[in-house]
C-alpha cells in the first residue's frame, strides 16, 4: 500500500442534497474554507456518495470535484465506482461494507490510489487491514446526524477498540459533531491520532464554513 492516508478530516457527500450543482457548490464552499483553516501540510478528503444520481451525473460530477479538490489541495474518493473512480482519475475509492472485497478493488485501483472501507465491528475493520485497504470509516459511534434511521450506535469507546484493532487508520463516523470532539480526543488518546468523518454536521450545516472551521481547529487542537 503505497497511497498516503494524509487527511484527518473525511468529508461524505448526503444524500439529502438535492444534485449535482448543489453539491458541488456546497463543496467548493467547505474545501475552501478548510484550505484556509488546516494547519500547514495538512488536507481533508471528500468522498463523493451520490447514489441517487444516474451514473452520467455521477461521473460530471467526478470530474468536477476533482478539478476542485486539485485546487484546494483534498483528496477525493468516490462511493463504490471503481470505474467511476478510475475514469475520473480520482484519489480513491470508497467501499460498502458489503461491496467488493478490499483486494479485489486494490487489484484494480493500484497501488497509487487508496482504498477505503466502511466497517462496523472490529471484526470487519480487521478483515479490511487484512485485504490491503488503506483506510476504514468506523461506525455509527453515535446517532447520525444524516439519517433518520440508522443501524444502534456503537459508542465512543467502540473506536478505541478499532483503533487498537486496525494496523491501519480507522476513521470514526455517525453523529460526529464540534461537541463530541473532545469526548473523541479522550477515547483514542495514547492509541491513535483522533480521525473523524462527517457528513450532517457538515453538509447539513446553517453554516458550512463556519462548521468546518471549528471542526477542524477541535480536531488539530
Amino acid at each position: 500500500m503505497n497511497a498516503s492516508v494524509d487527511f484527518r478530516l473525511y468529508l461524505i457527500t448526503g444524500e439529502r442534497l438535492a444534485g449535482g450543482a448543489e453539491v458541488l457548490a456546497l463543496c467548493q464552499r467547505l474545501l475552501a474554507a478548510a484550505a484556509e483553516e488546516l494547519p500547514p501540510g495538512q488536507r481533508v478528503a471528500l468522498q463523493l456518495r451520490a447514489k441517487t444520481l444516474a451514473t452520467r451525473e455521477i461521473f460530471e460530477l467526478a470530474l468536477k470535484l476533482a478539478v476542485l479538490c486539485r485546487r484546494f489541495g483534498a483528496r477525493l474518493l468516490v462511493n463504490d465506482r471503481i470505474d467511476i473512480a478510475l475514469a475520473a482519475e480520482a484519489d480513491g475509492v470508497h467501499l460498502p461494507s458489503a461491496g467488493i472485497p478490499a483486494a479485489d478493488a486494490r487489484a484494480l485501483m493500484g497501488p497509487e490510489r487508496l482504498v477505503g472501507v466502511s466497517t462496523h465491528s472490529v471484526e470487519e475493520v480487521r478483515a479490511a487491514a487484512a485485504e490491503r485497504a488503506d483506510f476504514v470509516v468506523f461506525g455509527p459511534l453515535y446517532r447520525p446526524i444524516s439519517k433518520a434511521q440508522a443501524a444502534a450506535p456503537l459508542g465512543p469507546d467502540a473506536l478505541k477498540d478499532a483503533c487498537r484493532a486496525a494496523s491501519i487508520p480507522v476513521f470514526g463516523l455517525g453523529g460526529v459533531s464540534l461537541e463530541r470532539i473532545e469526548e473523541l480526543h479522550s477515547v483514542v488518546a495514547g492509541v491513535a491520532p483522533l480521525r473523524v468523518a462527517a457528513i450532517g454536521a457538515l453538509f447539513g450545516a446553517e453554516h458550512p464554513e463556519q462548521a468546518i472551521r471549528a471542526l477542524l481547529r477541535a480536531l488539530y487542537r
